[in-house]
């Protein structure tokens, strides 16, 4: 069987974030001025506007639709206007416009590497299909421009991916301490909100890893452990109804752990941590359950199409608004 092309329903482009990583803040200003004028990025005041330098104008653009809040007008106007989901998480007093619930950072991380079509692919190589644990980015870059390869792509420059991967990491790890700056500042904290997730981290360098260990970077398996359960099984219900029939069914837990694009390769949950968080989100959800198949393999059920109940399971977790343990 041939191997499913690890790049496969992503974007064949990189770099399109223009250096810049999803700044606090921005996304909130993208869907305010979008619904104030659909045209607001074609204006030479888009700037002022949005209250950014020039430079950073296409990269707002850019990481609203990555993270599917925004979409472009496909006869091509350079309109751009919310998606259904982004009314939801960013309309005044909707789910969450200004990201202080503990399951919104999960839920953007879940829903950029999801999308359909992924935009970032360098991102999704990484966290969705590569299996790395520890490595330096000049070995990240290497799989990144051979998955592009073997894709069909054309390969990628390395400056390319390597201000993927600075991107990356600037985004999700934690800036490293240094005796001039022992604290995060202003700055880290501006751009690097997703390091809250835990999932990617600056690791010493070993024995073969010498040099810089800003280079050596490692992802922290297991740190989906402390995602909300309301979004796992939000993850769960959604990668559903992408792979499997909209009716109501199962799916297999261990796919969902394991099988690549998954909640678990994606959030970084091993299969006995996501068992769990999935019984405890059943335990609140009728139309979910957690069972055994005859051959007594753990299956996630669902007595309603997939793709509306991860709707009402996110839904009743926001209401809620319950600490991360127990959303």
């Amino acid at each position: 069987m041939t191997d499913h092309p690890p790049l496969a329903g992503c974007v064949p482009a990189f770099g399109r974030h223009r250096t810049y990583p999803p700044r606090q803040g921005w996304l909130l200003k993208v869907h305010t001025a979008v619904q104030d004028d659909p045209l607001v990025f074609r204006h030479p005041d888009a700037p002022v506007v949005l209250g950014v330098g020039f430079s950073m104008v296409a990269s707002m653009r850019f990481w609203a639709g990555a993270f599917g809040l925004v979409e472009e007008d496909a006869a091509g106007s350079g309109a751009v206007t919310p998606t259904a989901r982004g009314h939801w998480l960013l309309d005044e007093a909707s789910a969450d416009p200004y990201l202080e619930h503990p399951a919104s950072l999960w839920l953007l991380h879940w829903w950029l590497l999801s999308g359909a079509p992924c935009s970032v692919p360098a991102w999704y190589y990484l966290f969705a299909r590569a299996g790395l644990s520890t490595f330096t980015r000049a070995e990240l870059r290497t799989h990144v421009r051979g998955a592009a390869e073997r894709t069909g792509w054309k390969a990628p420059a390395d400056d390319t991916v390597g201000r993927d991967i600075a991107c990356i990491a600037t985004m999700y790890a934690p800036q490293v301490a240094s005796p001039d700056q022992p604290r995060a500042g202003l700055e880290d904290v501006l751009t690097n909100q997703f390091r809250d997730l835990d999932l990617l981290s600056t690791a010493a360098p070993g024995e073969h890893h010498r040099g810089d260990r800003s280079h050596v970077l490692s992802l922290n398996r297991g740190a989906g452990r402390l995602a909300p359960a309301a979004v796992l099984a939000y993850a769960c219900l959604d990668h559903a109804a992408r792979r499997c029939a909209s009716a109501p069914g199962s799916i297999a837990v261990s796919r969902l752990a394991n099988e690549p694009g998954s909640p678990g390769r994606v959030l970084l949950i091993d299969t006995r941590s996501l068992h769990s968080a999935l019984e405890r989100a059943a335990r609140r959800y009728p139309a979910l359950s957690v069972v055994e198949s005859a051959a007594g393999e753990a299956l996630l059920a669902y007595s309603a199409p997939p793709a509306e109940l991860a709707d009402e399971v996110l839904a009743a977790a926001y209401r809620r608004a319950e600490g991360p343990g127990d959303c």
